[in-house]
């Protein structure tokens, strides 16, 4: 997940989802959720990777690359969105919504009347195909294509955001692919379509789009579904596609994706908003715990590691809280259980990463890096200019104790992991950038407005 738009435009969440996290010690943040694959790690199984945290800590992408030097394969997907790879073994999966009748990769809108004069918007123009693509992992070729649905969306959109923002998520034994309000679809890993889901028609303020991912935990799919009129959290069997439970929230539009923790031998859901955030009993839907919330349009995905966890959001204003789960029960606002705050340089899109026990995070949508101690907020340093980049709605990424922040202008810089800021190279390619990197392996998968790139050292 994830789009966002800049400046005065509130966006829509046009890249978010984040999925499968577990709290453990610091220097290594997340775990594999109970029953995931031994190879967990290896994979890349939802936009924010195996640690639900943008780090892939069996990866090593390339430092360095260009249009010409360490593209393995270059894929032109048809249509448009902002929803981010994921890659299980061979196989790589995108979501993308394509204009009926049109042709790949012509993917023009109409231009739509904007709820606040200013604000560009998009119509959908008719129906549109909402597919799920898989590609071979080796050399991008088609393995197969899925249409799963075609319909006309309900609503506009933001300029720069897209009807396939939410990312999939897999179990390695069934692929989930969001459309939002044009449905849950729940395939096997070979396209065959399983079972799928209506969950209604959002009411997203200002018509700015849509871009909450599901996330799995245990044996069930959770859907956070914030909008204006009738927020709800709801939990699905993973196999059947029956619904387990469905709790009201009383939010308004929220774009973040939740964050599935492990406290004390058993999970929690926690869901960052802007009355509330909340941790959720994966198995009966009650809360566990609350404080109060973050600033307007959240967006920004929670991360956990250690026993704590961190949330932020920074559109009107800026607010970033760690909490210490073991002491979260009941209303915390205010409490022990939170352990420090930060009101300042927080991101409006992209959600942090946390490596090894720092906080890495951006500035509104601008190319201004924050990196904080995790444990005790401290700042090593704020705000820090990154030349060459120009808006970011990209979440960053680590991998080999690098960090790789990626622009919407193609450009990538990838950073030392360390508390001095230290770039090691930049890198630029010929398209546009909305979605968030996938690292596996040896590779990085890159998903632009026009092309998924493999980045690999040949």
């Amino acid at each position: 997940m994830k789009g966002r738009w800049i400046v005065m435009m509130c966006l829509c969440c046009a890249v978010l989802g984040a999925v499968w996290g577990a709290g453990v010690a610091l220097g290594a943040e997340a775990a594999p959720a109970a029953g995931a694959a031994p190879d967990y790690n290896d994979q890349w199984p939802a936009w924010r990777g195996p640690e639900a945290n943008g780090v892939a800590r069996n990866a090593d992408p390339p430092m360095k690359w260009d249009e010409k030097t360490n593209v393995k394969w270059k894929v032109e997907i048809p249509g448009g969105g902002h929803a981010s790879p994921i890659v299980w073994k061979d196989r790589v999966f995108v979501l993308t919504s394509i204009p009926s009748g049109e042709k790949a990769g012509s993917g023009d809108q109409k231009p739509a009347a904007a709820a606040i004069p200013g604000i560009p918007m998009k119509n959908p123009g008719g129906a549109q195909k909402f597919e799920v693509l898989c590609l071979d992992r080796k050399d991008g070729s088609l393995v197969w294509r899925r249409t799963a649905a075609e319909k006309a969306p309900h609503a506009a959109t933001h300029a720069d955001g897209s009807w396939a923002s939410g990312s999939p998520v897999t179990d390695g034994e069934r692929l989930y692919a969001f459309f939002g309000s044009n449905g849950l679809y729940c395939l096997d890993m070979n396209g065959k379509p399983l079972w799928d889901k209506d969950l209604g028609k959002m009411k997203v303020r200002m018509d700015f789009g849509e871009g909450s991912s599901p996330v799995l935990c245990g044996d069930r799919i959770i859907v956070n579904w914030d909008h204006e009129a009738g927020s709800f959290i709801v939990a699905f069997d993973k196999k059947t596609g029956d619904q387990l439970w469905k709790i009201p929230r009383e939010e308004a539009t929220s774009w973040a994706t939740p964050l599935v923790v492990d406290v004390g031998g058993k999970p929690q859901v926690i869901t960052s908003a802007t009355k509330a955030i909340r941790s959720y009993d994966p198995a009966t839907g009650a809360v566990i715990w609350e404080c109060g919330g973050m600033v307007q349009n959240v967006i920004p995905s929670p991360v956990a590691g250690g026993g704590l966890a961190w949330m932020m959001s920074g559109y009107r204003g800026n607010a970033l809280l760690c909490v210490d789960l073991s002491k979260a029960k009941g209303d915390i606002t205010n409490s022990p259980a939170i352990l420090w705050k930060h009101d300042r340089d927080t991101p409006y899109s992209p959600s942090p990463l946390l490596y090894d026990g720092t906080l890495y995070f951006l500035k509104s949508n601008a190319e201004e890096l924050s990196c904080l101690e995790a444990k005790t907020g401290k700042v090593h340093f704020s705000a820090q200019k990154i030349e060459g980049l120009k808006g970011v709605y990209c979440s960053p990424v680590g991998a080999k104790g690098r960090v790789y922040i990626t622009g919407r202008n193609g450009v990538t810089v990838v950073l030392e992991k360390r508390p001095a800021y230290e770039v090691l190279a930049t890198n630029k390619l010929d398209d546009n950038f909305t979605a968030s990197a996938a690292l596996v392996g040896k590779e990085m998968f890159l998903r632009g407005h026009k092309a998924l790139y493999c980045i690999a050292e040949k």
